[in-house]
């Protein structure tokens, strides 16, 4: 939504030091967009339009920007400005941030905050990274279940200015162990001296700080929270993490999953396609592309020991084609969806022989179609043509048709053994299966298709 229209306008405000202009418009919307709009301009004049709001808008407008624009940004402010900008930035936020600046830099930032947030940031940085420790806030409210309702609510309105969300507050004891949880709903539906220990929720839907990231979020999805506790080894609440935070890890996991399905390497992180230099890109593909094209050697070997059945039978390498994309959409639509179902825990690697076997059903019956629709089509293409060797078109069709059928067969099952298989031996299921995929039934449909030729022609 980078508004290039808006940019003369904003390069004017700040030529004549509009100020009043530039924090009107700080103000005019939703943090999100105007730090989208921000972005069309350089970091220095995005930096000088900030100033001229305050720095609590402009700390919440900065966090809403993208990571790369963060970094230039960041790049050009002094020590005491970017201090104060990282001050005011919710615990998660500036995490994230420092994460992204060189050690030195970020070393002399650290020293010139105030001792609390350095804390809160040594804590939070502490964490291993895609764990639910290490994308939690700190900013969260927390009640005594001695308090009244008419208290609770004072205190939360109070706090309100200073804490990620206040609709859920976190019941905690003396030890800050978790016991339970109040809505915003529910303090201010009871009656004013009821206490929170008896408007309470004590069935808290938890996570540790050790826990994935990616499992942390699917809780929050699961249920419909707006935010999800994070408790330590002792049962002491540490942390929240929020809807948004959950959307962000969703999204990140799926391109990672995504990336990963179709061989691509690197960080997996979320940056700009067109920021991401060529080079970067050749580095993350090349690996398994050239390996792969290393393994196609087989399918050569394949072609080479069947060339006297090929050159007896041209008719055969009409039909090929059909049947290694056949196969590679039959795997790839097997492999998909247990890489799914594996990523969401619906099922485990012990369902192995479960999966294999409903897969069967289906490659049975994908089979028996694409079988009748192979049949058709070469008698549709190759009706009427010569087949030498004194072999007729039924005899050539039933050879395609059930190298076909057996191709699909033996194609849904390795889409959904390779995925198990990985799994089993703790490896990334996407990783392993859509590289090795394509070549698996490449090789396999070749070996297929020809055994099939010479043992019903007897070429």
């Amino acid at each position: 939504m980078k508004n290039p229209l808006l940019v003369p306008e904003l390069r004017d405000y700040l030529e004549s030091d509009n100020h009043e202009a530039l924090g009107l418009f700080l103000d005019s919307g939703h943090p999100r967009v105007i730090a989208e709009f921000l972005s069309a301009l350089t970091p220095t004049e995005a930096w000088q339009v900030l100033g001229t709001g305050p720095l609590s808008l402009a700390a919440e407008i900065f966090s809403e920007m993208d990571e790369w624009f963060q970094a230039d940004v960041a790049e050009i402010l002094s020590r005491r400005e970017l201090a104060q900008l990282v001050t005011e930035m919710s615990p998660d936020d500036r995490v994230d941030l420092l994460a992204r600046i060189p050690e030195n830099r970020r070393l002399r930032i650290l020293s010139a905050l105030a001792v609390a947030e350095r804390e809160d940031i040594r804590k939070l940085s502490s964490y291993h990274e895609g764990s639910a420790g290490s994308v939690m806030t700190s900013d969260y409210a927390t009640l005594s279940p001695d308090l009244t309702a008419a208290d609770a609510i004072d205190k939360l309105r109070r706090e309100a200015p200073d804490k990620e969300t206040i609709y859920y507050a976190y019941v905690v004891d003396e030890g800050r162990r978790l016991i339970g949880f109040a809505s915003l709903k529910d303090l201010i539906l009871a009656p004013a001296h009821e206490l929170v220990e008896e408007i309470m929720n004590e069935g808290v839907i938890s996570v540790r700080v050790t826990d994935d990231q990616e499992f942390a979020a699917r809780q929050i999805q699961k249920y419909g929270l707006i935010a999800l506790p994070v408790i330590n080894g002792g049962d002491a609440l540490v942390g929240i993490i929020t809807h948004d935070d959950a959307i962000d890890i969703i999204t990140r996991e799926h391109t990672e999953d995504l990336e990963k399905f179709m061989a691509i390497q690197g960080s997996h992180d979320a940056a700009s396609y067109l920021r991401t230099p060529a080079l970067t890109h050749f580095k993350n593909r090349v690996l398994w592309v050239v390996g792969l094209a290393a393994a196609g050697l087989v399918s050569g070997g394949i072609l080479h020991h069947f060339e006297a059945t090929l050159s007896h039978l041209l008719i055969l390498a009409l039909y090929m084609p059909m049947l290694a994309d056949t196969g590679g959409n039959t795997g790839s639509q097997s492999a998909t969806v247990v890489i799914r179902a594996l990523a969401l825990n619906e099922i485990s690697a012990k369902d192995m022989l479960q999966v294999l076997g409903k897969e069967l059903k289906i490659a049975l019956m994908l089979a028996a179609v694409l079988a009748c629709v192979a049949w058709i089509k070469v008698q549709l293409l190759s009706g009427g043509s010569p087949i030498p060797g004194g072999f007729t078109l039924p005899q050539v069709g039933g050879a395609i048709v059930l190298a076909l059928a057996i191709q699909v067969i033996t194609s849904t099952l390795v889409g959904a053994l390779l995925p198990m298989g990985a799994a089993r031996l703790r490896l990334d299921p996407a990783v392993v299966a859509s590289p090795a995929l394509t070549t698996v039934v490449d090789i396999t449909g070749l070996f297929i298709y020809f055994t099939c030729a010479r043992l019903i022609l007897g070429v």
